[in-house]
């Protein structure tokens, strides 16, 4: 089944929690999904994957019919990004809750921090 990236990014839209800061990227035929400045979703025609890692991806990918991200057959899966099913996706609550999941596991911009500090070095 192929999907349309822009239905998923309105999909992400609608089931995001509300004090997330979303913005979207047109990559490769898709949508990059950014939480916070990081990226934590993808929007492509395979469907709609959240970046997971640690025990959330564990959780994540026990349920029926998550699988690991891959675009193309003769590519390797991505390591953590996980594609939701259908069901998933057209439950508002359960997907607003991986959502949050999703965005809550990504590590600290830092870079600000970073070049602030070497400057003043």
């Amino acid at each position: 089944m192929s999907y349309a990236p822009k239905a998923l990014q309105a999909l992400v839209e609608a089931a995001s929690p509300p004090d997330l800061e979303l913005r979207f990227r047109a990559m490769f035929g898709g949508i990059m999904a950014y939480a916070d400045g990081q990226a934590f979703a993808s929007l492509s025609n395979v469907g709609l994957a959240l970046k997971m890692s640690g025990a959330e991806y564990v959780a994540l990918s026990a349920l029926p019919g998550v699988e690991p991200l891959r675009y193309e057959p003769d590519q390797p899966l991505c390591k953590s990004y996980l594609v939701l099913p259908d069901p998933m996706r057209s439950d508002p609550d359960g997907l607003r809750s991986w959502t949050a999941r999703s965005a809550a596991g990504l590590k600290p911009n830092d870079k600000k921090t970073r070049k602030s500090s070497a400057r003043g070095s």
